[in-house]
């Protein structure tokens, strides 16, 4: 009966560990189990994008860095990309015949989805996945132990003359928790919190940053694309969200990349009177092409 007991409460102790380390992926068995086309039908079009690169970031799939799923899976603490960025050799022969039965399967359901021109935006959302902290941190920011003491003008865009916010006098302090994204032409893309409480993305001039930051060098989209409907941008995507300017419905804005927390963000470029600024909007508020996903179009076939 000790034995019982005992074992019981092993198992006690280890689910909620266990159902922890599910919730790291999106579907935690697809390279286990054979996926069924009703069971993926479930799921709305952009995320089985996500569940078709989950397959392949498992073994360290080098992404565009920059990209969505780049700025996704490298925010799963599971994931390792490969030191060889040759994907043909050091990802895909390590997969097994049950990841490739499911690899196929969803890009038909994908291609089923477009023939009848369903997104199916009611069905399950693999952003209902991502576990967030104290700080709703966006997919693709890493924490940094950047030097103390530091106090770093922000500006939206990597450029002197762009948008600046808090009434043009937005600055970082080191001090305080800060996360890096990348470089990008000397700048580093950086999201902090504010004195306020607020969160804000942007970046510092890599010149006046003291010490060494490690972050990748950035590689966006720089996509034309239409806005569906007026579009809120903000440089705050995790926590007061507050409003930098409305962009009108059918105006058209440069697209630049795709983080994730709780919500889906588009990362974008417009201007605001004379001046570039860069934020974030809803990506839904975005007539984006998501027909190709960066295995598909990898060729994948």
């Amino acid at each position: 009966m000790k034995k019982l007991i005992i074992a019981l409460l092993v198992i006690a102790i280890m689910l909620p560990s266990a159902a922890l380390a599910g919730r790291q992926y999106i579907v935690p068995d697809s390279d286990t189990r054979e996926l069924t086309y009703e069971e993926l039908w479930e799921w709305n079009y952009e995320s089985l994008g996500f569940i078709f690169n989950e397959i392949f970031a498992r073994h360290g799939y080098n992404f565009i860095v920059g990209g969505k799923y780049y700025n996704y899976f490298t925010s799963r603490p599971w994931y390792t990309p490969n030191a060889n960025s040759d994907n043909s050799k050091a990802c895909y022969p390590k997969l097994n015949a049950t990841e490739w039965y499911n690899e196929a399967l969803i890009k038909e359901v994908r291609a089923d989805m477009r023939l009848l021109e369903v997104r199916d935006e009611e069905g399950k959302n693999y952003l209902d996945y991502i576990e967030s902290g104290e700080i709703d941190v966006l997919s693709g920011f890493r924490y940094s132990e950047m030097k103390a003491n530091q106090k770093l003008d922000v500006y939206s865009a990597p450029d002197y003359s762009s948008y600046r916010g808090a009434n043009g006098k937005a600055l970082v302090n080191t001090n305080g928790s800060v996360y890096v994204a990348g470089w990008e032409n000397g700048w580093l893309l950086i999201m902090y919190e504010t004195n306020n409480g607020s969160v804000r993305v942007g970046y510092v001039d890599g010149a006046k940053v003291k010490g060494t930051v490690n972050a990748p060098m950035l590689t966006f989209a720089y996509t034309s694309v239409k806005c569906l409907e007026d579009a809120a941008l903000t440089d705050d995507p995790a926590a007061a969200f507050s409003t930098i300017v409305t962009i009108p419905k059918n105006s058209v804005v440069t697209y630049l990349s795709e983080y994730q927390n709780r919500y889906g963000w588009a990362y974008v470029e417009t201007k605001v009177g004379n001046q570039t600024v860069r934020g974030f909007v809803r990506t839904e508020k975005l007539e984006l092409d998501t027909t190709l996903d960066e295995n598909e179009d990898a060729s994948l076939g």
